[in-house]
């Protein structure tokens, strides 16, 4: 997400205040309310599919691990049908993968939680994409597990790739470690942003994109700090936010 005159406009979910979250519904919507990106979440199920859901669980109660794809609820797409609702726009996938995130306690001791799982598997989808969808729809992975970024980073060095976190006081280098490994970005929570972080990750050539963010006196300031995007649940509101 490169920054140019001002911050980019990243759908959370889609337009997520005004549509179900991880829909096309959602992700239409955000086209429609003038966003950039968009922001999903992808998590794996035990056979190897990948669904574009927040939860561990559905809504009925289901682990999405555990649930074939054939057998999620309606409203649930999988990556390849979100990116073609997305086309147009640059999609931010954030890979569900941390361990103990799973759900349940009956998991099989064959089903893999390591990063090389679900990396390989989206990097098979993204790459498969049509030309004339990729040309249009540039991608970013962002994850809280590393595992799972580092198997991207192998697996398609192409694409770009965050590191996503909510508290930089647990380990305080990992930004030297992100930036090391090849991030283009991070994806802070978004009360963590101000000056000093904004410095630092300038000096390490890392792009920073704010979650998430709905107050328009906030988006404002972090547009003047210099965040390279805005993920927000109102894309017409932030816009509105930025005088666009």
């Amino acid at each position: 997400m490169s920054n140019t005159h001002r911050p980019l406009i990243c759908a959370h979910r889609g337009a997520s205040a005004a549509y179900l979250g991880n829909t096309l519904e959602a992700f239409h919507g955000a086209r429609e309310q003038g966003a950039d990106w968009v922001e999903l979440d992808i998590r794996v199920t035990s056979q190897g599919e990948l669904v574009v859901h927040h939860d561990a669980t559905y809504a009925d109660g289901r682990v999405v691990w555990a649930t074939l794809a054939s057998d999620r609820p309606k409203e649930v797409p999988t990556l390849e049908q979100s990116l073609q609702a997305c086309a147009g726009m640059g999609v931010n996938i954030e890979i569900k993968n941390s361990p103990g995130d799973f759900g349940g306690s009956e998991v099989p001791e064959d089903f893999s939680f390591e990063g090389q799982r679900v990396g390989d598997l989206m990097a098979r989808v993204v790459s498969s994409r049509p030309q004339s969808l990729s040309e249009g729809q540039p991608i970013l992975v962002s994850s809280f597990d590393w595992p799972s970024l580092q198997q991207v980073r192998d697996l398609l060095p192409p694409l770009h790739t965050a590191w996503l976190f909510a508290d930089l006081d647990r380990d305080p280098l990992q930004l030297d470690r992100s930036a090391t490994a090849g991030d283009v970005a991070v994806n802070p929570w978004e009360p963590l942003i101000d000056q000093a972080l904004m410095n630092r990750c300038t000096e390490l050539g890392l792009q920073v994109n704010a979650w998430t963010v709905d107050d328009p006196d906030r988006i404002r300031e972090l547009a003047r700090l210099g965040v390279s995007s805005i993920i927000t649940n109102e894309p017409a509101q932030a816009r509105a936010a930025l005088g666009l």
